[in-house]
């Protein structure tokens, strides 16, 4: 039966050693084995050829806990996973990529994601109509409609109407955007690099999206996910 998994493993698109992915992330053995069928009920929810692509809405429920079809930071994140730019991501990059969000992740690759999640054009800055495009989505999220001169409003950081946003949004992302322009410390309509990492080190909590508490042991968050391991686990 272990003979049989194993090779059904190794026959799984994009499958790799657990041992060298528990070497190369912040996860156990044990975890990567209890990831590797949380990819497989993704994977196979609507084509069973053991990749996940942009149409599963498993990939947004198992991560943010939603199916909303259309969700512009699930959509950027796939993106971001799909390291090989084929439109679908494989086990491997799956593992790697989700590695980011775990809370034992460094905090500077959770900044250089932030980063590059918020680069919506992959430009290396974050420009003030990326900010537009995500505020506009957000607010799709909580079904708001605002008009574009109060969306530019909010850009320009008139504080006055920072409260009727936030109160009727009450979404963490949202409070996000209605703050981070102040990292714009030269003025030049976009945020670099640099910018980001002394605005994120000044504000810590800006980070917190970038962390799935139940990553640090998936293995008793998804207990069905645990089976008898086929390898020992690395000695640390």
């Amino acid at each position: 039966m272990g003979c049989f998994q194993s090779t059904a493993r190794k026959q799984f698109p994009g499958h790799e050693d657990p041992v060298i992915l528990a070497s190369q992330t912040a996860f156990s053995v044990s975890e990567v084995e209890a990831l590797f069928e949380l990819f497989k009920s993704i994977s196979s929810s609507v084509i069973d050829d053991g990749l996940i692509n942009k149409t599963h809405e498993e990939f947004q429920l198992a991560l943010f806990k939603n199916r909303k079809k259309e969700n512009l930071f699930a959509n950027r994140i796939f993106d971001l996973f799909d390291v090989k730019r084929k439109g679908v991501i494989d086990f491997g990059d799956f593992v790697r990529s989700l590695n980011v969000f775990h809370p034992n992740a460094p905090q500077e690759d959770k900044i250089d994601f932030s980063f590059k999640l918020y680069d919506l054009d992959s430009t290396g800055f974050i420009e003030r109509q990326e900010v537009k495009q995500m505020l506009i989505a957000l607010l799709c999220e909580n079904e708001m409609k605002l008009a574009d001169e109060t969306i530019e409003i909010i850009l320009d950081k008139e504080r006055k109407v920072y409260p009727t946003v936030t109160y009727h949004a009450n979404h963490k992302k949202c409070l996000l955007i209605l703050t981070f322009l102040e990292a714009d410390v030269n003025q030049d309509g976009r945020i670099d690099k640099s910018e980001w990492q002394n605005f994120v080190s000044q504000n810590p909590s800006l980070l917190k999206i970038m962390t799935l508490p139940y990553l640090r042991d998936i293995t008793t968050t998804f207990p069905s996910f645990v089976f008898n391991s086929e390898v020992d686990e690395i000695a640390t």
